[in-house]
């Protein structure tokens, strides 16, 4: 048996189906047959396909083609996803060069109708090169009927879609916190998140959070705050947190602690302050523990969690105190706060984190018309909410924020950590995690 030359041999068939228009006689043949809808994503055309373009393809042809045979009409059609980021970053990138600027400030600078036409430019800039791809692979689909995302019939489709979901009360209003890339200025999905690590360093910072006189403590707190300063013996009282986002900190609105574990009292002889800690964290403080016995001491009080609760305590910054001091800084309960991650205490800055969002919420520390402060423009630059801060980007900050915590001596210690962190596909930037404000279609 002679050997087989594959790419020769796909060759041959390839000319074959064309020369006898193979894929519209099946088509033609079907089109009386009951119909069988395949829905297809459309991709992008401002870049060649790769390999996960191409194995999706091979999937996307082999369910028509079954169907087919079945004796169903499977209408195939090539679309084109004709909006979104990874057209606008091309823009983006040319009106930088031009202008000066990107995103919403060249958009302000050169009209919405101007940027929309160079987009328009060039959305299809490889569509050839699709084709002959897609082809080569052999997948049947009709390029010659294609649909763009950004045809008006397209988009008229998707408005009365969305006009009947709203009529039947299955959209609504709200927000939730998603992988953001300020390079972008727009959040990501969770898969797009997840393409690109890396290893960086971080501040690794752990503040300290002074627990208020037991007179500015609700009624239901005030046994558990006098056995600890009881324990305390006159010294000050704190929580403390650890955190590799100092950025986070102004916004800060809550503490958390696992209701189940058992908190310590720690004097810090250096600092002449008590922390209710996990014995877990004082790595974190000490490195060693067990070498560092004389700059620590354990005070005879264990505290459980769950006495915790409701326990108030003093904001690092006063930004949002007005609208936050009768339903936050006090300390929640969940069962996300780890032991062998910090020391037992967690920040909660509700933008900015989703586990801190959902726990605020159900606790009513915000609501819907309580939203979680969030002084971030789109750029990743603080607003004039945070003053001492405005016009900074969050990464760039880090390194001011803890400068002035420093200064208002509630820093207890900082270090640098190397972790990995997800970072922009497309941009190569650190991303963030944040509240975006969006509309949502009831599943449940």
């Amino acid at each position: 048996m002679g050997s087989i030359n594959f790419p020769a041999e796909e060759e041959r068939v390839l000319n074959t189906w064309n020369d006898i228009n193979a894929f519209h006689r099946q088509l033609e043949l079907t089109k009386d047959l009951p119909p069988y809808v395949f829905y297809d994503g459309p991709p992008f055309a401002t870049g060649t396909p790769h390999y996960g373009h191409l194995l999706a393809s091979t999937i996307k042809d082999i369910i028509p083609r079954y169907w087919s045979m079945r004796g169903r009409f499977v209408e195939r059609r090539f679309g084109w996803d004709t909006h979104g980021v990874p057209i606008e970053q091309i823009i983006d990138k040319k009106l930088q060069e031009e202008l000066g600027v990107r995103g919403r400030a060249a958009v302000d600078q050169i009209g919405i109708k101007e940027y929309n036409r160079r987009c328009r430019e060039v959305v299809l800039t490889y569509a050839n090169e699709w084709r002959k791809i897609i082809g080569r692979v052999g997948r049947w689909i009709d390029f010659d009927r294609d649909y763009q995302t950004m045809h008006p019939s397209f988009m008229e489709t998707c408005w009365w879609v969305f006009g009947q979901l709203y009529k039947k009360g299955l959209v609504y209003h709200g927000a939730r916190v998603l992988p953001y890339s300020t390079a972008l200025n727009t959040p990501l999905s969770k898969s797009e998140a997840s393409e690109e690590y890396k290893d960086v360093q971080d501040p690794a910072i752990t503040v300290n959070f002074p627990v208020l006189p037991i007179e500015e403590q609700p009624e239901g707190v005030r046994q558990s705050v006098q056995k600890a300063l009881d324990a305390a013996q006159g010294k000050n009282v704190n929580f403390v947190a650890w955190t590799t986002t100092p950025w986070t900190l102004p916004s800060n609105v809550a503490l958390c602690a696992h209701p189940d574990y058992e908190y310590l009292l720690v004097l810090d002889k250096e600092s002449d302050n008590v922390y209710i800690m996990l014995e877990a964290g004082l790595k974190v403080l000490y490195k060693d523990p067990k070498k560092a016995k004389d700059k620590f001491q354990t005070l005879p009080l264990k505290l459980k969690g769950s006495e915790l609760a409701g326990i108030r305590y003093k904001p690092l910054f006063t930004y949002f105190h007005s609208q936050f001091k009768d339903y936050g800084f006090k300390v929640l309960l969940d069962t996300y706060v780890k032991q062998d991650e910090g020391v037992g205490i967690v920040h909660q800055s509700p933008a900015f984190g989703e586990d801190d969002y959902q726990i605020s919420w159900r606790e009513g520390v915000i609501n819907a018309d309580r939203q979680p402060p969030n002084p971030l423009n789109a750029a990743g630059e603080y607003t004039s909410e945070v003053p001492d801060f405005e016009g900074q980007h969050v990464k760039a900050a880090d390194k001011n924020i803890m400068k002035h915590l420093e200064g208002e001596g509630r820093v207890v210690r900082k270090s640098q950590i190397t972790h990995r962190y997800p970072h922009c596909p497309r941009s190569k930037t650190p991303l963030i995690q944040r509240a975006v404000p969006s509309w949502f279609i009831k599943v449940e």
